[in-house]
């Protein structure tokens, strides 16, 4: 008979925890919607249809699944009695799980992209979103919505991606051209302004913390020059940024922590919020 070896089978029983934790992605840990500057969105992780090597038009490879049971959108603009627009995604064969944006692709989940004439003008994480009247030019356009998963691959049929439109007008406001009037302006109703400029791909003033308490609002105000995307992690708020003109955000910071405020496209890190 074998003589047992003592401490074997911890050590073994060790490895597997290992292993198993590792295929886990963490051992519990959450999937996060933040990345390294310079980096890509797009995963291309799971094994759910098929990805195909076109692309939604921004760099987001199709992901093609069967016509039965794919998702589906319906999109609807109502106008706010306050200001510009509610709009509402009416979806099937779909869910949106914020929590796992950024992990792998899963069969009916992710996020939606808000875009106006072609132009992102949003991440959507659920069915209703409010359109300011100031992010959208006099005249008229076209609203899209269209379907993503988890690792930012877009939900595809037939080669095409899953989506939905609705025709939008905007007429100008009295004593304002092109735009929308309130009486108050977002910077006014923020407790801090942050004013920021990117060119030729340099950030000023230099990125820093700005430290706001719990329940503050904060407008970020920023000119880039060229077309781009402002993304606060944490809270997952976007604004769309166009060239050479100024676009304010203005947001309640309603939990404690350290979360970044940088750019899509051009990858730069513009300010860190410290909420206390």
């Amino acid at each position: 008979m074998g003589t047992a070896r003592p401490g074997r089978g911890p050590a073994v029983l060790a490895l597997v925890l290992l292993l198993v934790c590792a295929v886990a992605t963490g051992c519990g840990g959450r999937a996060t919607t933040h990345h390294k500057p310079g980096t890509t969105h797009e995963q291309a992780s799971g094994n759910t249809g098929t990805l195909l090597t076109a692309d939604d038009g921004a760099g987001h490879r199709l992901r093609e699944v069967p016509a039965e049971g794919a998702p589906e959108v319906r999109l609807t603009a109502r106008p706010d009695s306050e200001d510009g627009w509610n709009l509402q995604l009416t979806v099937k064969n779909f869910r949106f799980t914020p929590d796992s944006a950024g992990g792998a692709a899963l069969p009916g989940a992710g996020h939606a992209h808000l875009e106006l004439d072609g132009r992102k003008l949003a991440r959507l994480y659920g069915p209703w979103f409010h359109l300011p009247a100031a992010q959208v030019p006099e005249g008229t356009h076209t609203l899209t919505v269209r379907l993503y998963a988890d690792d930012h691959t877009a939900w595809a049929v037939s080669g095409k991606p899953v989506e939905g439109t609705t025709p939008l007008t905007a007429e100008a406001a009295p004593g304002r051209p092109g735009g929308h009037e309130h009486g108050s302006t977002p910077q006014e109703q923020a407790d801090r302004t942050v004013t920021i400029t990117v060119r030729d791909g340099k950030v000023s003033p230099a990125p820093a913390r700005t430290e706001l308490k719990r329940g503050e609002r904060v407008a970020l105000r920023v000119t880039s020059d060229r077309v781009d995307t402002l993304h606060v992690h944490g809270y997952d708020k976007e604004l769309a940024l166009p060239a050479g003109k100024e676009a304010t955000l203005v947001l309640t910071v309603d939990r404690t922590g350290l979360f970044e405020v940088e750019t899509h496209e051009s990858a730069l890190v513009l300010t860190q919020l410290l909420v206390r």
